[in-house]
């Protein structure tokens, strides 16, 4: 493929997702992230793209969001090795949130097999994934359909976390900077977010590295809040999403990397020097209390659960 061809279809790429990896784009176009890089360092000086840490979005600044079809294709491993990461910090017996996003529904397909857990939820794709799992009680809010990423939201949405205590949230967002914490592109996505955070003793953030450094313009959960952030390894040459990881790091923020490795998540007590954050204790699930919304059972086909893997690895940021 020649190289005008290549940025071409690396153009539409970008335009069609609204931002995509540097390994996607080597993915598609069968060429290194090194020639890939270089095309995208051509399409920015054209005004065309932003570069931004290992990937390329819309030019302007602040990147639109996706449609969930769009979503569901990018960075795919990166997602489910996150997952399974995120899956391990959830004990049994539980009580937790889990907010919208197709890394959200990663996880969810793996706490299908958690027992006793409850999962209070805005998404229809995290509901749907747990439909099945007869020893999880999906709970889920109230709010107006949003299509594109087949979550509720808005005033009703809102309303029904009210009152509610979890002991963990988990959520994904467009991007994540050390600097504005987690944001998000849409204003109504973004303020049921925030409701979710309230209700959560803990808040664990999950983006894959081509979020890092990624700024969008409504913020979700400042970075004081973040407890923990679940990621992936960023390439090696890419020194920015390290130093971003490193940012994370030096405001409190608890930094698990999901890896080949086969160890699980240590303890905050056990976190190497410069990966800490606040060790907030997680809440005892109350059986008897009333939850908001009404419990999901539904018709439709489950997508099953996966076999939990626990691999992860807790990267020292200090040694980079």
């Amino acid at each position: 493929m020649f190289a005008a061809e290549r940025r071409q279809l690396i153009l539409e790429m970008v335009r069609a997702n609204g931002a995509v990896s540097l390994r996607e784009l080597a993915r598609v176009v069968q060429t290194s992230e090194v020639t890939v890089r270089r095309d995208v360092r051509a399409l920015e000086a054209e005004g065309l793209l932003d570069r931004r840490h290992g990937g390329a979005v819309l030019p302007g600044g602040f990147t639109r969001e996706s449609g969930f079809p769009q979503k569901s294709h990018l960075a795919t491993a990166e997602k489910t090795a996150i997952a399974d990461v995120a899956a391990s910090l959830v004990e049994e017996g539980e009580a937790i949130v889990v907010g919208a996003g197709t890394t959200t529904q990663e996880l969810a397909r793996r706490l299908a097999r958690v027992p006793g857990l409850t999962v209070v939820t805005n998404s229809l794709l995290v509901a749907q994934a747990l439909a099945h799992a007869n020893r999880v009680e999906v709970v889920m809010t109230g709010g107006t359909l949003r299509g594109s990423n087949y979550a509720l939201v808005g005033s009703g949405a809102e309303q029904s976390l009210q009152g509610l205590r979890v002991s963990r949230a988990f959520l994904s967002g467009s991007g994540l900077t050390a600097e504005r914490g987690l944001s998000t592109s849409n204003m109504l996505s973004a303020s049921v977010d925030r409701a979710l955070v309230q209700a959560a003793a803990e808040v664990v953030v999950l983006a894959d590295h081509t979020k890092l450094g990624t700024d969008t313009m409504f913020q979700t959960v400042p970075t004081d809040v973040i407890t923990r952030l679940v990621t992936d390894e960023p390439p090696p040459h890419d020194e920015r999403a390290a130093g971003e990881l490193q940012a994370l790091a030096d405001q409190g923020v608890q930094i698990a990397v999901a890896g080949t490795g086969q160890s699980a998540v240590p303890a905050p007590e056990q976190l190497p020097p410069g990966v800490r954050g606040r060790r907030d204790m997680p809440l005892p699930v109350q059986r008897g209390g009333r939850m908001p919304g009404g419990q999901f059972r539904g018709p439709g086909p489950g997508l099953g659960a996966e076999p939990l893997e626990r691999t992860a690895r807790v990267a020292d940021l200090r040694r980079r």
